[in-house]
C-alpha cells in the first residue's frame, strides 16, 4: 500500500523538499447540488403517463429477449448470487458494528471502573 501511495503521489523527491503542499495550492472541486427526490405524485404521474412499450413494464419474452436461453439464465443467476451475498455480507457488517459498539461501551466502563479502583488504592496509601 505504501508504494502505491508513493506511485500516486508523484517521485519520491517531493516528500522531502522544501516545496510542500498546501491546503491552499489544492484544487476544490465544487459539486453539483443533489436534487430532491421526485414526490409520491410525481413518480405516479410517471408511471401513469409512461407507455406500455416502456422497457420497464414490459418482460423479457415481449421485448423479443429470449428467456429460456441459457447464457442468460446463468447470468441472472449470478447477478442474483451476487446480490444475495451482498446483502448477506451487509447484514453481518452490521451485526458485526453493533456488536463493536457493546464492547466499546463495556470497555469504557471497565476502563472508568478501574480508575476508580486505582484512585482508590492511592488514598488508601495516602
Amino acid at each position: 500500500a505504501f508504494c502505491v501511495w508513493l506511485l500516486c503521489i508523484g517521485p519520491v523527491h517531493h516528500l522531502w523538499s522544501d516545496e510542500r503542499m498546501t491546503s491552499k495550492m489544492k484544487k476544490r472541486v465544487v459539486l453539483p447540488t443533489r436534487p430532491a427526490p421526485p414526490s409520491i405524485e410525481q413518480i405516479l404521474e410517471d408511471v401513469r403517463n409512461a407507455p406500455a412499450s416502456d422497457p420497464v413494464f414490459v418482460s423479457g419474452a415481449e421485448t423479443g429477449e429470449e428467456t429460456w436461453d441459457e447464457d442468460v439464465l446463468a447470468e441472472r443467476e449470478r447477478q442474483y448470487g451476487q446480490s444475495h451475498s451482498y446483502v448477506e455480507l451487509n447484514r453481518r457488517l452490521q451485526q458485526a458494528c453493533n456488536v463493536m459498539k457493546i464492547k466499546c461501551k463495556e470497555l469504557q466502563q471497565t476502563g472508568e471502573m478501574l480508575d476508580d479502583k486505582i484512585l482508590e488504592m492511592k488514598e488508601k496509601t495516602l
